[in-house]
């Protein structure tokens, strides 16, 4: 059975490593049968979390803040797997990435337990060094806490120009990991 997976593109280079790996998880993804939409953080409208508690009264538009969340809000409540893609910054993910993923709370907020849709999840990160841990210690976290089971996770060191990751090995782990979703 083919499942519905959004991928969180947090990168700010459309044309960079972390791109070249949640393209690569794509096109296994695909060739796999599962569906695939990706939002591209970079280039949306998304304001951060206000913290307010207003949220989930309109399934429909979960959040009371109106912008580009909008758009993810339906995606992310159909799909099976949320696949949260970044490239590393100063230990953790980037704050396009940070926002979008906080306001995901607006669709929790629907449930009267503040209960998070239960999904399956990938962590795709590339980096200039090599430093991860703080990174993965926040993705095992969340987790957890949503109750969300992890796939895998492809993290790419050593990348820090346009096209570095051309050749490594991680590109062919996310396009297997991808291609055995299914």
């Amino acid at each position: 059975m083919s499942k519905k997976i959004i991928i969180l593109n947090g990168s700010p280079r459309k044309k960079g490593n972390t791109s070249a790996l949640t393209a690569a998880f794509a096109n296994g993804a695909k060739s796999a049968g599962n569906s695939v939409t990706e939002f591209f953080l970079g280039d949306m409208n998304i304001h951060g979390c206000m913290g307010c508690f207003g949220g989930g009264k309109n399934p429909e538009c979960p959040c009371v803040q109106k912008d580009d969340m909008d758009k993810i809000y339906p995606v992310y409540k159909e799909a099976d797997i949320v696949v949260i893609a970044s490239p590393l910054y100063y230990w953790t993910i980037s704050g396009q990435l940070k926002s979008a993923f906080d306001r995901l709370f607006a669709v929790a907020e629907c449930d009267p337990d503040y209960r998070n849709p239960k999904k399956e999840s990938v962590l795709l990160m590339a980096a200039e060094g090599y430093g991860f841990e703080e990174s993965e210690y926040w993705y095992d976290r969340l987790e957890r806490h949503l109750g969300w089971k992890s796939l895998g996770k492809v993290l790419c060191g050593g990348v820090m120009n346009i096209g570095d990751i051309e050749g490594k090995k991680e590109l062919e782990d996310a396009k297997v990991l991808g291609s055995s979703i299914c």
